[in-house]
């Protein structure tokens, strides 16, 4: 939410007035105000309250970049008050917490005015359906069972709300796609939320107790331990993140000529998959598929990665292996799940031609198929020390061309939306030679194919002097497309078609 679209701005103001409406009556409510006062302040504290940092040092300072620094949104205190307060006094209990609480990205000023007005509505609007359920007198009363109907009931409504104000700010602020925003937002919610939800009614009940609120307050010791347990689980993921980044650091320093290239095709397979609606956790191990793809050149000869010249038979067959070599190094990294199919097959083709196992159509994993097509597509449009980049509608156009041959046409339909939507500016990977303004690839400047390496015109053949592919595909004698030389390092199309079996 950097540049916030104007649609966006409009739809934060509009909670923002359902959030003053809510608010409204106030001042002829009836609340015991020193238990709004406990609870907001209490709120806010939370919202503030650091975790215990981890061990120093160069990991863990990493760990800590991508871990929650305190508890953060502490639902418990403001369900409680959905519990016992009226709602307009409820809905009070969020706004000094969520207004004080800490925002790493800009604007702040408008992320905290934003979850503030969501937390307002979505406690107003718990408090209300628990109140309307006779939720006030079952905390109140010895049938403690019968209260948990009403808290139920109130806690659905809550992440109900929570989330459908959600997916409206990630379709207009982040521009996420309409069917894709509220996918898999409530079932990831609900569980966490109907825990917090339990310990709020604990302590509404023990509140009303003849224990009272400091019995209350006793709930949230065990839930400043899961939250930190949480915090912790957050920690060992960033440092996971870490690893992944330092071998693809390492792939890029051995392969000095797609530099980038790796963090790009990650980029274009997060876009595929959104457009394909899969949900966020699939969509992150894509993005470590499409980032690892090419981990296995780490065990490919150096010489063969910078070979000036063509591959001899043998040299290729062996830069064929570093998807199998890739599959080894990631094979006991259990969070990589689906991505590590992907790293194994990126280079297999619909019609059975690809390798390491020619397998066909639909026996390609789904990531492989996705990784395939976002490889092939940042290779032509990501400038080279030997060549400028293709724009990108030249090289849609080959995506397209060779689509049910050797790419998923699926997978190819789903990027050209994307990129319709988003648009692609890919980096320089070899500062050798920086891209002009005339070759800028953004979808709104297309334009002939960019001239190529003296080295690949008028040469017949390709690195291993076959001909070209019979499949319609481009292969290495193709011209402005493919090229020779240190082309297929990175992906752009080899022989036999667009990443098929060369060096990428």
């Amino acid at each position: 939410m950097g540049s916030i679209p104007t649609w966006a701005r409009v739809y934060v103001v509009c909670v923002v007035l359902a959030a003053v409406a809510c608010l409204a009556p106030l001042p002829a409510v009836h609340a015991p105000w020193w238990i709004v006062a406990l609870l907001a302040a209490l709120y806010a504290g939370c919202e503030r309250i650091p975790f215990p940092h981890s061990p120093k040092g160069a990991a863990a300072r990493v760990a800590e970049r991508g871990a929650p620094r305190g508890l953060g949104t502490f639902l418990p205190v403001l369900l409680a008050g959905a519990f016992l307060l009226p709602p307009p006094a409820a809905a009070l209990v969020a706004l000094p917490g969520a207004l004080l609480a800490r925002v790493e990205q800009r604007p702040r000023w408008l992320r905290r005015v934003w979850r503030a007005a969501q937390l307002a509505v979505a406690v107003w609007a718990a408090s209300r359906v628990h109140w309307a359920l006779g939720g006030r007198d079952a905390v109140a009363l010895p049938h403690f069972p019968y209260a948990l109907v009403p808290a139920g009931a109130a806690v659905l409504t809550f992440c109900v709300v929570l989330t459908a104000l959600d997916g409206g700010i990630l379709a207009l602020a982040e521009r996420v796609p309409v069917r894709g925003a509220w996918r898999g937002l409530f079932s990831r919610s609900l569980a966490s939320v109907a825990v917090h939800g339990l310990a709020g009614l604990m302590m509404a009940v023990l509140w009303r107790s003849p224990y009272g609120p400091v019995a209350a307050l006793l709930v949230l010791l065990p839930m400043y331990v899961s939250c930190w347990a949480f915090a912790q689980y957050h920690r060992e993921r960033a440092a996971h993140q870490a690893t992944i980044r330092a071998l693809v650091q390492a792939v890029d320093i051995k392969d000095g000529y797609t530099r980038g290239h790796s963090e790009r095709v990650g980029q274009a397979s997060m876009m595929i998959a959104r457009e394909l609606g899969m949900d966020d956790e699939r969509v992150e191990v894509l993005r470590f598929a499409g980032i690892l793809h090419d981990v296995g050149k780490l065990g490919v000869p150096t010489r063969l990665l910078r070979k000036d010249g063509p591959l001899t038979p043998e040299e290729r067959r062996i830069i064929e292996l570093h998807p199998e070599y890739g599959h080894e190094m990631v094979r006991g990294i259990g969070f990589l799940g689906e991505a590590r199919s992907a790293i194994l097959h990126h280079h297999e083709r619909i019609d059975g031609s690809g390798y390491p196992y020619g397998l066909v159509g639909r026996q390609i994993p789904e990531f492989a198929r996705v990784v395939a097509v976002a490889d092939a597509f940042d290779a032509m449009t990501s400038t080279r020390s030997y060549r400028r980049a293709r724009p990108v509608p030249v090289a849609l156009e080959e995506l397209e061309r060779c689509a049910g041959a050797q790419f998923d046409p699926g997978m190819v339909r789903a990027l050209v939306r994307a990129l319709n939507r988003h648009g692609w500016h890919p980096a320089v990977t070899s500062g050798v030679y920086p891209p002009s303004p005339e070759f800028s690839t953004s979808l709104e400047q297309g334009g002939p194919p960019s001239p190529v390496s003296s080295r690949t015109e008028g040469n017949p053949t390709n690195k291993t002097g076959s001909s070209a592919s019979t499949d319609g595909c481009p292969t290495d004698a193709d011209g402005p497309l493919t090229g020779v030389g240190r082309e297929s390092v990175g992906g752009e199309p080899p022989s036999g078609g667009i990443g098929g079996r060369g060096r990428s």
